[in-house]
C-alpha cells in the first residue's frame, strides 16, 4: 500500500490502484461476492484466461500509438509478471498472459510511470479508441485524426456515464474514406472530412460483429469536429439506459438499434441534450505533441546480402507518407506474438533512427513512421537482424487469428494453429499472393469475431461437429465475401459450409484455385459476388462430409491430444447479476463517489453518480421480487409498478418522474445537490424497506 502512495504521481490513478488492492483482498477474505468482483476486475484490464489460476492483461494504447518509453516499460513489466511475450490484438492493445492477479495493482503502478494504463481495456466499458495506424502520415487524409481519438479517450476514461453499461462499447477513426478504421463496425466510427474549410466526420452508428454482425447507419454525414465528444455522450447515455443489460446476446448498441431503429434512436438522443455539459467541446489540435524525429550524425553503410528479398520486402513493407523524406516501415507479426527482447530492440531503433514511436495496426502488425528514405536499407538489415523483415505487410498472407483456445475461455477451436499452416500454404504454393493486398484471410476461435473473420474475403470460424457415434471433433466455419469499400460501405461475409478444421487447408486451396482461373483481374469481392454462396457450397462440399474422418482429424491444430470442446464463461463484458445486499452496497459506495464530486465542483459526475446509484438501489429491491431488470427503464417502470403504485414504498412522486429528472435538467451546482439528496433518500428508503422485508421472512 505505501510503496503505491510513493510511487505514483498521478493522484487519481493511485486511488484506483490502491482500490483495486483493497477490493482483491476484500474478495479473497470472502467479503465480496465473485460477480461483482469479475465486473470490477474487467474494468481495470483484468480478464481470466482460460488455465485456472491465471489472468490476462490488456494493457490500453489508444489508437495504437505506443512510444519508445513506453514500449520498454511493458517489456519491464512483461519479464517482471508476465512470461515476456506480447500480443497485439485487433483494437491496437498489447496483452500479456500468466499473471497472478495478486501482482496487478503493483503491474499496474509500474505501467503508470510512462502513461500507460489498463483502466477500462475490458468490461461494460468504452474499449480502446482505434484510429487507421497511418493517422498523420497517410497520404490520403484531409487531416490527422490523432488528437481527436486522443481528446475522445481521455473524456470517456473514468466517465462515470460510461463506467457500468450493460456491455463493451467500440470507437474507430478513420484517417480518410479508405476507411481503414472500419467505422461501418463500430458501436460509434468516425470517418475524416472537410467541408467549407471546417474539420469534421462522417459518423457511423451502432455496427458489429459477433454472431450476428450489423453494417452500421449513418447519422451524419458530417458533423464538425468539435461535436463529437458531446455526440459520444448523448449516444452512450442512451445506451447505458435503453440497452438491454440481462441478456448478453443482446447487450450490444446494435440490437437497441434494430429494436428502435435510427429515428427512435434518434429521438432518445434529443430527449439526453440538456443533461449533456457541453453543447460543443473544441479539441486544442496545437496542443498534441509534435513529432520529433531523431537526427543521427551519419547514415550507417549497408551491405545488402540478398537485393531480391529485399526488392520484395520493399514492394511490400514500405508505406508512403505524406512528409516529404520520409516513409513508414510496416512489419509483419505473426498472429500479433512477439518477445521482449524484439520488442526492447526495436524501441531502442525508431528512437535513434526515427520519431520513437510505433503504431500497433488493427491486423495486429506494427507500423514504424518517419523513417528517412535514406535509412531504408539500414532499417531493414536491423529488422532483418529481428526477424522482423518478413514481406508481406497487410497482403494475402498476412492473417489475422484471436488466441483461440490457447488462451481465452470462449475459444471453441484452435486459431493459431491454423492461421500458421495456412500462411505455410500460401508461402509455399501461392509466392504471388504475398504481394496481393486484395485477400484477406481472418480467423476467430468462435463466434465472438474477435478476429474479425466475417468482415474478410475469406473467414474461418472455429466450431466442432459431432459424428454419429457422437464423438467431437474441431470444426471451422468457412465465410466468403466479406470486404470493405471505403467510405463507410461494406459487406460482411456469408456462412458458405462448416469443415472438419483438419481440411482448411485444402478447402484455402480450392477457393484460390477457383479465384486463379475465374476471378482475374477482377476483386476477390466481384468474383464472389458474381458466383454466389451456393456455387461455393457445392464446390466445398466434399470436404464437409464426417463419415470419412481419420484419427488426425479429431486433434486440433497445434495440439498432440485428442479434441476436447471446453468452453468457459465468457468475460469479454460478461452482464453481473448480483446479490441483493452486494447492489444495495453498490449503492451507497456510488452515494460517496457523487458526494465527492459535489466537493470536486464535478457538477455532471456527481448527477450521473446520483442517477446510478437510485437505479441501483432498485434493481436491487426488484432483484428480491425476482422481476427482470433487463435495462434501466424497465428497472425505473418496473420499480413504480411493483412499489410505488402497490403502496408497497410511498415517495413524493413517481419514481420515473424522480429518477428521469436527470435529462429534464442542465447540469448544476443546485441540480447536483438536489438530485444527491433526492437520491440519499431513496436509498434510505430502500433499507427500511429491505430490513422489514427480512423481518418478516
Amino acid at each position: 500500500m505505501q510503496s503505491f502512495r510513493t510511487e505514483i504521481e498521478n493522484p487519481i490513478v493511485e486511488k484506483d490502484i490502491i482500490a483495486l488492492e483493497a477490493k482483491i483482498r476484500e474478495f479473497k477474505e470472502g467479503k465480496l461476492d465473485e460477480e461483482k468482483f469479475r465486473s470490477l476486475r474487467l474494468a481495470r484490464g483484468i480478464y481470466g484466461q482460460r488455465q485456472p489460476g491465471v489472468q490476462m492483461i490488456r494493457i490500453k494504447l489508444p489508437y495504437g500509438k505506443v512510444s519508445s518509453n513506453q514500449l520498454r516499460r511493458i517489456t519491464d513489466v512483461s519479464e517482471e509478471y508476465s512470461t515476456g511475450r506480447l500480443h497485439i490484438t485487433t483494437r491496437q492493445d498489447i496483452q500479456i498472459h500468466y499473471v497472478d492477479i495478486d501482482r496487478t495493482p503493483e503491474l499496474w503502478a509500474q505501467l503508470d510511470k510512462d502513461d500507460i494504463t489498463i483502466r477500462e481495456a475490458c468490461g461494460n466499458t468504452v474499449r480502446n479508441v482505434t484510429a487507421s495506424e497511418t493517422a498523420g502520415i497517410d497520404v490520403d487524409e484531409p487531416f490527422d485524426v490523432s488528437p481527436y481519438a486522443h481528446a475522445l479517450f481521455q473524456y470517456f476514461l473514468r466517465n462515470p456515464v460510461s463506467q457500468e453499461m450493460g456491455r463493451k462499447f467500440k470507437v474507430s477513426f478513420s484517417a480518410s474514406d479508405k476507411d481503414t478504421g472500419l467505422s461501418y463496425m463500430h458501436d460509434l466510427g468516425f470517418i475524416a472530412k472537410i467541408e467549407n474549410g471546417v474539420h469534421g466526420f462522417k459518423v457511423l452508428l451502432g455496427g458489429g460483429l459477433g454472431s450476428q454482425p450489423r453494417h452500421a447507419d449513418v447519422l451524419y454525414s458530417f458533423l464538425e469536429a468539435e461535436k463529437i465528444i458531446p455526440l459520444m455522450e448523448g449516444v452512450v447515455r442512451v445506451f447505458d439506459r435503453f440497452g438491454e443489460r440481462k441478456s448478453r446476446a443482446k447487450a450490444r448498441l446494435k440490437f437497441l438499434l434494430k429494436d428502435i431503429g435510427l429515428d427512435g434512436f434518434k429521438q432518445l438522443l434529443d430527449e439526453e441534450q440538456l443533461a449533456i455539459p457541453f453543447a460543443t467541446y473544441p479539441i486544442d489540435v496545437d496542443a498534441y505533441p509534435k513529432v520529433q524525429v531523431a537526427e543521427p550524425s551519419e547514415i550507417p553503410s549497408v551491405v545488402i546480402k540478398d537485393e531480391k528479398a529485399f526488392e520484395q520486402w520493399k514492394s511490400t513493407n514500405l508505406v508512403p507518407q505524406k512528409q516529404e523524406g520520409y516513409v513508414a516501415i510496416g512489419i509483419k507479426v505473426l498472429l500479433g506474438d512477439f518477445y521482449i527482447e524484439k520488442a526492447r530492440a526495436l524501441a531502442d531503433l525508431v528512437e535513434a533512427y526515427a520519431a520513437g514511436e510505433l503504431r500497433l495496426s488493427l491486423r495486429q502488425n506494427i507500423l514504424i513512421p518517419y523513417v528517412k528514405e535514406a535509412l531504408v536499407p539500414f532499417f531493414y538489415q536491423e529488422l532483418e537482424k529481428l526477424g522482423f523483415a518478413e514481406a508481406g505487410y497487410n497482403k494475402a498472407l498476412d492473417i489475422t487469428a484471436c488466441p483461440g483456445t490457447d488462451t481465452c475461455n470462449l475459444g471453441i477451436a484452435s486459431s493459431t494453429g491454423i492461421a500458421e499452416e495456412l500462411e505455410r500454404v500460401i508461402r509455399a504454393e501461392y509466392p504471388d499472393y504475398i504481394n496481393n493486398p486484395d485477400v484477406v484471410i481472418k480467423i476467430s476461435g468462435c463466434m465472438n469475431a474477435c478476429g474479425q473473420h466475417n468482415m474478410a474475403h475469406i473467414g474461418f470460424q472455429g466450431m466442432s461437429i459431432r459424428t454419429k457415434d457422437k464423438l467431437v471433433a474441431p470444426a471451422l466455419q468457412v465465410l466468403l465475401g466479406g470486404g470493405n469499400f471505403g467510405n463507410g460501405e461494406a459487406r460482411f461475409a456469408d456462412k458458405v459450409i462448416k469443415i472438419p478444421s483438419k481440411r482448411g487447408p485444402e478447402a484455402l486451396r480450392l477457393i484460390l484455385d477457383d479465384f486463379e482461373a475465374h476471378g482475374k483481374n477482377r476483386s476477390f469481392e466481384a468474383y464472389y459476388e458474381e458466383k454466389g454462396q451456393l456455387y461455393f457450397y457445392d464446390f466445398l462440399k466434399p470436404l464437409s462430409e464426417i463419415d470419412n474422418l481419420t484419427a488426425d482429424d479429431f486433434i486440433d491444430w497445434g495440439n498432440t491430444e485428442k479434441y476436447e470442446q471446453a468452453i468457459g464463461v465468457g468475460e469479454c463484458a460478461g452482464v453481473v447479476i448480483d446479490l441483493v445486499a452486494t447492489l444495495l452496497f453498490d449503492s451507497e459506495e456510488k452515494i460517496e463517489t457523487a458526494k465527492l464530486n459535489l466537493e470536486e465542483e464535478k457538477w455532471t459526475a456527481s448527477i450521473y453518480h446520483a442517477y446510478s446509484s437510485m437505479v441501483n438501489t432498485a434493481k436491487a429491491l426488484l432483484t428480491s421480487e425476482k422481476t427482470k431488470v433487463n435495462t434501466h427503464v424497465s428497472i425505473i417502470k418496473d420499480f413504480d409498478s411493483i412499489f410505488v403504485a402497490s403502496g408497497k414504498i410511498a415517495l413524493k412522486a413517481s419514481f420515473e418522474e424522480l429518477v428521469l429528472q436527470i435529462n429534464k435538467n442542465k447540469p448544476s451546482e443546485e441540480f447536483a445537490k438536489g438530485y444527491l439528496e433526492t437520491a440519499e433518500a431513496f436509498l434510505a428508503t430502500a433499507h427500511t424497506y429491505r430490513k422489514l422485508e427480512l423481518s418478516e421472512i
